[in-house]
């Protein structure tokens, strides 16, 4: 795997990206607080058969982060730049949480450039409850407040393998720019509803998957964000949480495979 970093012009800067394997690309964005690395089990499966291109979002990772006050469509223009600078052509695009915000967005933003799409733990038209509780986590971090257990005992159960995804992603966690952090969270709690109307013009297949215990990025959404896209399809994969990428990585896998082996938005 090469890490490789993207000088793009202003506004945004230095982009930190890894990338493995040969093939048609495969393009992946990490959720709020994670690195491009929360992708292991994904880049290690698909890298045998695909170019795999794993993005640290603005203000993570190696990314520079964005100006003060972005939305949703700043990181999805971001996205936009990022794919010109690499000169893939179509690619195939998964993200998860944050990322599946942005994938949904680029999607809708721009058909021609998305081959298929797969949203991992997305939302997607929160109630006005679930709103107001996540502006206001976001009110708190840019505030300077960061809750590491909260998340974590939300993201997690009990389980071994559970516990060993949960102590590495505690460790992203705390290691993350803050002001990035806030940043991402912040357009992430306003975004749930930015692109939804926009579904219903996404011509290529898209993949919504989530765990039956993710509370917040829940099977009907999963279903809802599958049933306003004319390909799309719904997965949850029971028994897990948020981070089902790294708790349930063969059933993920799996899914994204047959998404993969879905023909591509006609040209």
């Amino acid at each position: 795997m090469t890490s490789t970093i993207l000088p793009l012009s202003e506004p945004y800067g230095a982009v930190s990206c890894h990338r493995a394997g040969e093939g048609s690309p495969l393009v992946l964005i990490h959720g709020v607080g994670m690195q491009s690395a929360a992708w292991g089990p994904q880049i290690e499966a698909f890298a045998q058969t695909h170019e795999v291109i794993a993005l640290d979002m603005p203000g993570h990772g190696g990314s520079a982060p964005l100006p003060e006050g972005t939305e949703l469509p700043d990181y999805v223009a971001w996205l936009h730049a990022v794919l010109q600078a690499l000169d893939l052509g179509p690619v195939s695009l998964a993200g998860h949480s944050m990322g599946a915000l942005i994938a949904g967005g680029y999607a809708v933003s721009h058909p021609e450039n998305a081959a298929r799409v797969a949203l991992l733990n997305g939302v997607f038209r929160r109630s006005s409850d679930a709103r107001a509780a996540v502006e206001a986590r976001a009110a708190e971090i840019r505030a300077g407040s960061f809750d590491l257990e909260t998340p974590l005992a939300r993201w997690f159960g009990q389980n071994e393998t559970d516990q060993a995804a949960r102590a590495q992603v505690g460790e992203w966690l705390s290691a993350v720019n803050l002001a990035g952090y806030a940043a991402a969270y912040t357009a992430f709690a306003r975004g749930d509803s930015t692109y939804a109307d926009g579904f219903a013009g996404i011509p290529c297949p898209l993949l919504a998957l989530t765990g039956d215990g993710d509370p917040n990025s829940t099977p009907a959404m999963a279903q809802a964000m599958a049933d306003a896209a004319p390909q799309g399809r719904a997965v949850v994969i029971e028994g897990h949480r948020h981070m089902v990428n790294l708790t349930a990585p063969a059933a993920v896998n799996a899914a994204l495979q047959g998404w993969l082996d879905t023909e591509g938005a006609p040209s």
